[in-house]
């Protein structure tokens, strides 16, 4: 069997010039807030999804991504297939999936989710039944991460890729979580506010599962919704009352599991 170029290779010294001999990139995202730096390359006729890292803490958090991989699968979360080292860090290899981050952070601009024509603002506008089916889809792979004992950390629309024309929702870019439960030891986690617990922005504070059932249920607050401003909810009573008990404050106050709040929200959809 012929070694795959991608797919057989443990090292290569300088990763875009051994992309550009092997294939060719077709897109680069190189503007990334992550600090690392991506590539869209066609190998052999079929499309590839590589992201390396150079700085320390970028390698750390795709070492991270490694772990989870390991952990956890699930049809709807984008499968790690290969990793490479390089001389100035790491490298993944995944494969090229169709769709559009519902949100692209980069570091010389933020915001574009109320754009008209924006991955969000397109999503938003979807009838709701397609709507529900992405967030049932977002819930049950996080079902197989609790199973894995995975807790979310940076879960944002950043890592939500959806497939207009197929109408599928995937999970991406889940270099952050980790096994649980931990203690925060840093000043707060990684991660989008608007999506995260009050225990994340605490030093010393136990992030477990309950964390994960606030950062789900501000996904289903934000994404039932037509804006930012979330004064437009497209959902019913019944299922604001799920996502209030989710995001309650205090931990005690919320679903012990995402098991428990998938099955509440499921019996309001």
């Amino acid at each position: 069997m012929t070694a795959h170029p991608l797919l057989n290779v443990a090292h290569v010294a300088s990763l875009d010039t051994y992309l550009a001999d092997i294939g060719t990139i077709f897109r680069a995202f190189a503007d990334q807030d992550s600090g690392c730096i991506s590539y869209g390359v066609l190998v052999d006729e079929r499309r590839w999804f590589v992201k390396s890292a150079s700085s320390p803490a970028a390698v750390s958090s795709l070492r991270r991504a490694v772990a989870v991989h390991q952990a956890v699968t699930h049809p709807a979360i984008t499968p790690l297939l290969h990793s490479i080292t390089t001389d100035q860090g790491l490298a993944l290899v995944y494969p090229w999936v169709p769709g559009d981050v519902l949100y692209h952070p980069t570091r010389s601009r933020s915001g574009g989710r109320t754009a008209p024509h924006s991955p969000m603002a397109r999503f938003r506008r979807l009838l709701l039944p397609e709507i529900h089916s992405a967030l049932d889809t977002i819930l049950d792979a996080h079902l197989a991460v609790e199973d894995a004992g995975l807790v979310a950390v940076d879960l944002y629309d950043g890592c939500m890729l959806y497939d207009f024309g197929q109408q599928r929702m995937r999970l991406c870019d889940l270099d952050e979580y980790r096994q649980g439960p931990f203690t925060v030891d840093a000043d707060r986690l990684p991660g989008s506010s608007r999506y995260m617990a009050p225990e994340e922005f605490r030093r010393g504070s136990l992030i477990d599962t309950r964390t994960t059932v606030f950062n789900l249920g501000r996904t289903l607050r934000l994404l039932l919704d037509v804006g930012d401003e979330e004064r437009g909810w497209r959902g019913t009573p019944s299922q604001l009352a799920v996502i209030e008990r989710a995001t309650s404050t205090e931990p005690g106050g919320r679903f012990p599991s995402v098991w428990s709040l998938a099955d509440a929200w499921r019996a309001v959809v």
